[in-house]
């Protein structure tokens, strides 16, 4: 804090919001209309003239007075009419003549360009008289019409001035927007804050925020010089042709062909993407668009998913049920063509061609690599758009999301392969700024991530034009103790390949749910467990009885504002005080082993331990009814299954407010072949059985098993073995694959965790060659498959068509042969003999030089949720 002295506004209020007015202070309001200046000038000026002070009201405009004569007020007027210089001259004079500690309003600066015809001598007036006011500590109001400058001439008096306040207001309400206070800072101070009397309450809800701001503030970012190029050209055309169109100058054609041009340099030229888009864009969704594009090119298949889902639910729903209930969104897209400008500005496009065209890079060679692009600069037309991106959303937090064009695209999802960024963006713009640039920078690195370039290479598309855009989204949620997290978030798909029981219908999908941010629901976590929900029969649940509170959520993922970063917090701590709003909505209590589901929200540690069931969502509201319309319309439009990232609240009255975050089409996962079991199986044929199936297929001719005991890893393997057997699988992942045999992957709990103790970790490039991955649980160790359908590492699974089975050895319903596994020769060393350190972790099983010739055979039936793998000659 700046040691000033300190000067009222005349309504305790705003000056508790903005920690008063300060000696040296340039106030500059920025108003709809003028008569919301006039409200503020006197307040002030009353309050001044009280407390003694010498107060100056400068006169220069044609509207009605800001002030009316009052004892102690002089009133001084100038001609601006005259010119520039003799303006600024006069008005440099006047202050002089006072001197120090005067109070002044100015009329509004506005009308200063009607004299001058450009923005430009307005902000050189500006940027020439208040560094002399500030010199003199005084306290000066100007006035802007808002939306009447350029982004230039306003840049200019935001870095110059030491208050930029925007006030406006929605649907009757007032509210005020600190964009700029120099020298003072609160958690609070930059969000939009609604007027209540005299006092200022901030929204903290990210749908209440979008509502207001998004609603309010179309032209937010600086275009820059229009040139000759269609970029500009076809927006420039398309906002004069909107209107002649409407006033019924131009014929339906015309506006048609704009839009489809329009359509085509934002969304690019993926057919079923582009005929979507035209369908359901109008011109005026895609100059909204259009006007939140910092700099040039498109969009990206993220940004896409997610405006197309949403606009579909909105124009298909002809009941109303579901679009009544979606929050509107505000977020802000970084064009395609940014992403190029960035790397040839700082010498990384060719490192970029390197490593496309197959250069391998190490985890820790990446990391270099991330830093080259951390130490890299933006042109200052983009430093300025992303500027006033940030003073929009004020303190906010958003998220900085990967967007390429071919994400979240028919065929490939790359899901998980790029980066997203939170930003819990607090602190005083500059420090904002600064991890947000930090924040896109890491997102560009992510193309070159060693994982996303063998899968575009996997999948044929390594010679395929790949630029970067990013999508920029408002966090869903609101504040909670030091907190800020939704309360409901997850990912849901209109089909359901998880039927754990006969009444479900796979054809209305499922849901998995989850408390606070939605990272929970796509990633794989360790020891933690969403909750799946079967939209046709909600009621029903994998688990029963105390296993209920056993596989349930027990951490969340939220942004801490306190200490800026990411965390997970334990339920336990996070809703200790029982006090979180709703909170009976979304848990239930445990006592005495019985779960029951609260009543009334009146709930102590007395009535029990908080289970995160979701039981009073899904029973007391049209929570899961409403989902299960929103994607039947998102599926029927896409013509095919699709998954989609939501997060929700529950409102007055146990209504519900949905937000589409993504939407990505849904590729069903399973090999092609029938699930023919031969009729007459030896007992020793059958290598094991699994009454839980995923997905399906039929996989004949396996050579190889790779075999990791659950208790040898349990028991007898060290921490540092542990960390690089994910690594050792990886490599006989790659040798198998170029010898194009057909393998099996088998090992404890969850192929992919991050936890070594839960199961092997390891990425999507070393397990992408197997047919099978089976997920094994031993009741002798702590490792349980998680139901990883939906996450990240699930999409990649399905991708790759690779058969997912979780195996239960111990129950009563599954088939295991053990003498199989245990006696059969270990091929390994043979395989890779410079890994012979790990032959006692892993086995590799050749299967016909231990079985007579036999090979194994996969046939997994999800329907009747019957797998088995048996030998066969």
């Amino acid at each position: 804090m700046i040691d000033k002295r300190i000067a009222s506004s005349g309504l305790d209020g705003l000056d508790e919001l903005l920690q008063n007015l300060w000696y040296g202070d340039n106030v500059v309001w920025q108003v709809d209309e003028l008569e919301d200046y006039v409200f503020f000038a006197e307040k002030f000026i009353d309050n001044a003239i009280k407390e003694g002070h010498r107060c100056v009201y400068l006169r220069f405009a044609p509207h009605d007075p800001i002030l009316s004569p009052m004892e102690g007020l002089d009133i001084v007027e100038v001609d601006p009419a005259k010119g520039f210089d003799y303006f600024s001259t006069e008005v440099h004079r006047i202050i002089e003549d006072y001197g120090r500690e005067t109070f002044y309003v100015f009329d509004n600066l506005s009308t200063l360009v009607v004299e001058w015809a450009t923005d430009e001598l307005l902000a050189n007036f500006f940027k020439a008289t208040c560094p002399y006011l500030y010199e003199l500590d005084t306290v000066a109001y100007f006035a802007l019409t808002k939306g009447r400058h350029g982004h230039r001439a306003v840049a200019a008096i935001r870095e110059t001035t030491q208050l930029l306040l925007n006030f406006y207001h929605v649907e009757g309400n007032a509210y005020l927007h600190p964009l700029k206070v120099y020298g003072r800072y609160s958690s609070q101070m930059f969000l939009p804050h609604l007027m209540k009397g005299d006092s200022w309450v901030p929204l903290f809800n990210s749908g209440e925020a979008a509502s207001i701001s998004g609603g309010k503030d179309h032209h937010i970012l600086d275009p820059g010089a229009s040139s000759i190029a269609p970029w500009d050209t076809i927006y420039s055309k398309a906002l004069q042709y909107r209107m002649l169109y409407e006033d019924g100058k131009i014929p339906l054609q015309e506006i048609t062909a704009l839009k489809s041009e329009l359509c085509r340099m934002i969304i690019g030229d993926r057919p079923r993407f582009k005929e979507l888009a035209e369908k359901y864009f109008d011109i005026d969704d895609l100059l909204y668009i259009r006007e939140r594009i910092i700099g040039s090119g498109m969009i990206g298949g993220k940004s896409v998913g997610m405006l197309l889902s949403r606009n579909i639910v909105l124009k298909e729903d002809v009941s109303g049920d579901v679009s009544r209930i979606m929050e509107p969104h505000d977020s802000f897209y970084i064009g395609s063509d940014v992403f190029f400008t960035f790397l040839i500005n700082n010498d990384l496009f060719r490192l970029k061609i390197d490593l496309s065209n197959g250069s391998r890079l190490s985890k820790d060679e990446f990391r270099e690599v991330e830093q080259r692009f951390l130490e890299g600069t933006f042109p200052d037309d983009v430093l300025e758009q992303f500027r006033s991106m940030l003073d929009y959303f004020g303190q906010a937090p958003i998220i900085v999301r990967s967007s390429s064009l071919l994400e979240d695209n028919f065929g490939n999802a790359f899901a998980g392969k790029y980066r997203s960024e939170f930003c819990t963006n607090q602190g005083d713009p500059e420090e904002r700024m600064e991890v947000f640039l930090d924040a896109v920078k890491l997102v560009y690195a992510s193309a070159l991530d060693p994982d996303a370039l063998i899968y575009r290479k996997a999948h044929g598309l390594d010679n395929t034009d790949e630029q970067m855009a990013i999508l920029v989204q408002r966090v869903s949620g609101t504040h909670y103790k030091n907190y800020f997290f939704p309360p409901l978030a997850g990912v849901t798909f209109s089909r359901n390949l998880f039927a754990w029981s006969e009444q479900i219908d796979p054809n209305k999908g499922m849901i998995r749910l989850v408390f606070g941010l939605g990272t929970r629901a796509v990633d794989r976590v360790d020891w933690d467990y969403p909750r799946i929900i079967s939209i046709s029969h909600p009621q029903l649940r994998p688990e029963r009885g105390t296993k209920v509170a056993k596989y349930s959520q027990i951490e969340v993922d939220v942004l801490d504002l306190e200490k800026n970063e990411f965390m997970t917090v334990p339920v336990s701590a996070l809703l200790k005080d029982y006090d979180y709003p709703k909170l009976r909505m979304y848990a239930s209590l445990l006592k005495d082993d019985h779960v029951k589901d609260p009543v009334t929200n009146f709930i102590s540690t007395a009535d029990g331990k908080l289970v995160l069931t979701f039981n009073n969502l899904i029973f007391r509201t049209k929570f899961v009814e409403s989902i299960g319309k929103a994607i039947e319309m998102i599926e029927k439009a896409y013509d095919q299954p699709v998954d989609v990232e939501f997060t929700a609240f529950i409102g007055p009255s146990n209504s519900i407010k949905l937000n589409i975050l993504q939407c990505r089409p849904m590729k069903i996962p399973g090999k092609a072949g029938s699930f023919s079991i031969p009729e007459h199986l030896e007992p020793g044929d059958v290598l094991f059985r699994s009454s839980k199936t995923i997905s399906g297929g039929f996989v004949p001719d396996i050579r190889y098993i790779v075999y990791v005991d659950p208790v040898i890893y349990s028991k007898d393997v060290d921490f540092e073995k542990k960390q690089s057997l994910g690594r050792i699988v990886g490599h006989l992942n790659e040798k198998l694959g170029k010898e194009k045999q057909k393998f099996i992957l088998m090992g404890p709990g969850r192929w992919g965790s991050s936890n070594l103790e839960l199961g092997v970790n390891v990425t999507y490039s070393e397990i992408r060659h197997t047919s099978v991955l089976v997920e094994v649980a031993r009741t002798t160790t702590n490792h349980r498959p998680d139901v990883s359908y939906g996450t990240h590492f699930f999409q990649d699974l399905v991708e790759e068509e690779i058969i997912y089975l979780p195996l239960y050895p111990d129950e009563p319903e599954s088939e295991f042969n053990e003498d199989f596994f245990a006696d059969s020769r270990n091929s390994f060393s043979d395989v890779l003999p410079e890994y012979d350190s790990f032959k006692d972790i892993i086995k590799l099983i050749d299967v016909p030089a231990v079985a007579g010739g036999a090979h194994a055979c996969i046939s997994a039936d999800p329907e009747k949720q019957d797998a088995i793998c048996f030998l066969k000659k």
